[in-house]
């Protein structure tokens, strides 16, 4: 009930920008679930906003993971308009290539994190900096459309939520609540496309 109560306060304290922030966000990730070029855009802007309210916070590497967004989504722009033209589909990786991946991930978190808490006045430096660098590197999933990139999402968003929590970004926890699940929506909804891409070669032998 307070929890309720809470979150029901902070949409009520939320500024005109950060609402902005939220409707884009969701609208990213629905269109990302769609394949549509348009989330990237929707990405940029929300995430502006949130670079510039993480930094107020005192949540550094949220702040500066949000910038790397604002990055990521010219990138990603370029990366899904090229692809289409010339029909990129969804890709799978391999599960060695993937452990290779969150084992460099989660040494580069470590090292983060460390410098963070000793150096810096960052909140939760090691939590903040694993769902950061995790978050990093599953963008750059989402741009090459690898199918795990869902996967990696519900677990950061998953940590995430006691990050908001604790910080008392009640909307934002709303948020990533909705997120996850429609993170395991989004892995169903590619996967099936592409189980049916991997089906119409062997359906012309």
């Amino acid at each position: 009930m307070d929890f309720l109560t809470q979150t029901l306060s902070g949409f009520t304290a939320m500024s005109y920008w950060e609402y902005i922030a939220v409707g884009l966000s969701i609208a990213y990730l629905l269109l990302a679930i769609k394949e549509s070029l348009w989330c990237w855009p929707a990405a940029f802007f929300s995430t502006l906003i949130y670079t510039i309210m993480y930094w107020n916070g005192a949540l550094l590497m949220e702040s500066l993971l949000n910038f790397y967004y604002m990055y990521m989504a010219v990138f990603g722009w370029m990366v899904w308009r090229k692809g289409k033209a010339d029909n990129i589909s969804i890709t799978s990786w391999s599960t060695q290539r993937h452990a290779i991946l969150i084992g460099a991930t989660s040494l580069a978190a470590i090292i983060i994190g460390y410098v963070m808490q000793n150096y810096t006045h960052a909140d939760f430096a090691y939590l903040d900096s694993f769902t950061t660098c995790f978050a990093v590197v599953t963008t750059y999933l989402v741009a090459k459309k690898v199918l795990e990139n869902w996967l990696y999402w519900i677990v950061i968003d998953a940590a995430s939520m006691y990050l908001y929590y604790e910080k008392g970004y009640y909307p934002t926890l709303a948020l990533f609540i909705f997120y996850t699940i429609m993170a395991a929506w989004g892995f169903k909804t590619w996967y099936e496309e592409y189980e049916q891409s991997q089906a119409k070669p062997l359906a012309q032998l």
